[in-house]
């Protein structure tokens, strides 16, 4: 086997720190520790960057090696890192536990140790149903047809038959009762992120697919697997359809139905998180403030099972808590979370948060704060990323429209008049110029003019009130993103943003939950 060397380089720097002291326990009941293999594997550990050459040398110092020799040192690293992260698994998954106990049963079929057999099957089976693992409850049966056949059991098979054969169909039953809600689950998962306009082809297609007997009600999940794609199923349906009442119902009662099983969830926790940022996302559409901090911790002391359970966990968090900031106006602890997620992201690849949606929020929490240069900054790595993409062209144009209203704060009127060409000629391509767009240019090309404080004060509530009447509009989503009606009020009244958000927040609140 040719490794190559960057396969290699990325397997073992994904190592999570357990997994790397496990390796280590693994390889010196084996061999000593200074062999050329672990030689390689600490040089990669501590390298900053691929460099195969210096990696060579690490191991080799000034010593010829034949090139097939070097080759050959990395793809037995390379296996045995995979052999213990599979004995890693083994001790840690109930999955790997069940596949290798059945494997156990094979070994003793050959050498016909039946009792033995049917010892580890007595364990197994408990397991197995604990953990709905229907596929490998179907295998013992068939082991128990088998064994019974190596024995001649006849009086055996003449018994247990029955209930062998209504077992199977019960566990077959339920196999493809996951499959069927899985595969409507992933139908109406690819349709929601193919199209984000939610227009009326796709509502209609997703409310051909709530006609499904499955989606009748519950009861019609035949397992705890199959409940649980049933509530993400009708979860994403009513997010679609903005009905967010529903949408909140379903996310509790899905989190509901996962903590009352607490064994699968030491097992697996993708979902739970899944589930978890849902229901923070439902409340905070329904204004749950104090329900979305709670959730927020809950997601916060999560313990991740894998190293992307770690990554979705950071990621949700800081994406939530930074929203709920941005629409409180708690920009000072946003602040201090965002410098926190920074640093922490830095153990992450780095490719994970640059994002759009990161940097739309590290935009506005930098803002928020008055701190336009950052926000720049900020704004400006958000449009180099998002240079030549076909992706997202609402976030696109929004960022034009930030970069004009950010230079505005910075008092950069001689930039500004050359800005306003350049977002009018991308924001005009293919006919896509806007009424909040065009209103918003508009403006700015106004204010750089000479005008009376009175005259000035005319122009912002004018706007101001346009912008109110479109936020009004379905489609007009972009004043989700950024608060400007509430940055136009501060220039209105001379008020600081961020103190203009919270006011304008706890109105909000008040309407929303009357005492």
């Amino acid at each position: 086997m040719k490794t190559p060397s960057s396969r290699l380089y990325d397997l073992v720097k994904s190592l999570s720190s357990a997994e790397r002291r496990y390796f280590k326990l693994y390889i010196n009941s084996k061999e000593a520790a200074s062999s050329k293999y672990v030689q390689l594997f600490d040089a990669i550990l501590v390298s900053d960057n691929f460099d195969d050459e210096a990696l060579l040398r690490a191991v080799y110092g000034d010593e010829k090696v034949e090139t097939r020799k070097y080759s050959e040192l990395k793809a037995y690293l390379y296996e045995l890192v995979i052999k213990s992260l599979q004995s890693y698994d083994d001790s840690s998954s109930v999955d790997y536990h069940l596949k290798n106990q059945l494997l156990a049963i094979r070994t003793l079929f050959k050498r016909s140790h039946f009792e033995d057999c049917k010892a580890i099957m007595a364990k197994l089976k408990k397991t197995a149903a604990d953990f709905e693992a229907f596929n490998v409850l179907i295998e013992i049966l068939d082991w128990e047809k088998r064994i019974a056949y190596a024995q001649t059991d006849i009086s055996f098979l003449d018994r247990e038959m029955k209930r062998i054969m209504a077992e199977e169909r019960e566990y077959l039953d339920k196999l493809a009762n996951i499959s069927a809600y899985r595969n409507l689950f992933f139908h109406i998962l690819v349709g929601i992120r193919k199209d984000v306009s939610r227009s009326k082809t796709q509502r209609e297609e997703f409310a051909a697919l709530m006609e499904n007997p499955l989606m009748k009600n519950e009861s019609e999940a035949l397992s705890f697997i199959a409940k649980v794609l049933y509530f993400r199923i009708l979860s994403i349906y009513y997010f679609s359809n903005s009905n967010f009442e529903l949408f909140y119902s379903v996310s509790k009662n899905l989190i509901k139905l996962m903590e009352h099983n607490k064994l699968m969830l030491k097992e697996d926790v993708s979902e739970y998180i899944s589930a978890l940022n849902n229901h923070i996302i439902s409340c905070g559409r329904l204004n749950k403030v104090e329900e979305v901090r709670i959730t927020l911790d809950k997601l916060n002391k999560v313990k991740p099972i894998t190293a992307d359970d770690e990554v979705k966990i950071h990621r949700q968090y800081y994406m939530n808590k930074f929203r709920l900031c941005i629409n409180t106006g708690e920009f000072e602890e946003g602040g201090r979370e965002l410098k926190r997620h920074l640093k922490t992201a830095e153990q992450f690849d780095k490719q994970l948060f640059i994002k759009n949606s990161f940097y739309l929020q590290y935009f506005c929490i930098y803002f928020g704060n008055g701190d336009f240069q950052n926000a720049l900054d900020s704004l400006n790595e958000w449009i180099n990323l998002m240079s030549g993409s076909v992706e997202r062209k609402d976030l696109q144009s929004l960022a034009r429209v930030l970069n004009l209203i950010i230079h505005y704060e910075l008092g950069n009127t001689m930039l500004l008049d050359s800005l306003l060409r350049s977002t009018y000629r991308y924001l005009n391509k293919a006919n896509r110029l806007s009424d909040f767009e065009r209103k918003m240019m508009n403006f700015i090309k106004e204010a750089g003019k000479p005008h009376s404080r009175k005259e000035m004060q005319k122009l912002l509530e004018t706007l101001k009130q346009d912008f109110e009447e479109l936020s009004k509009l379905p489609s007009y989503g972009v004043f989700d993103l950024f608060d400007i009606i509430s940055w136009l009020e501060s220039k209105i009244n001379g008020k600081h943003f961020d103190v203009v958000v919270r006011e304008r927040f706890h109105q909000q609140l008040l309407k929303t939950n009357p005492a």
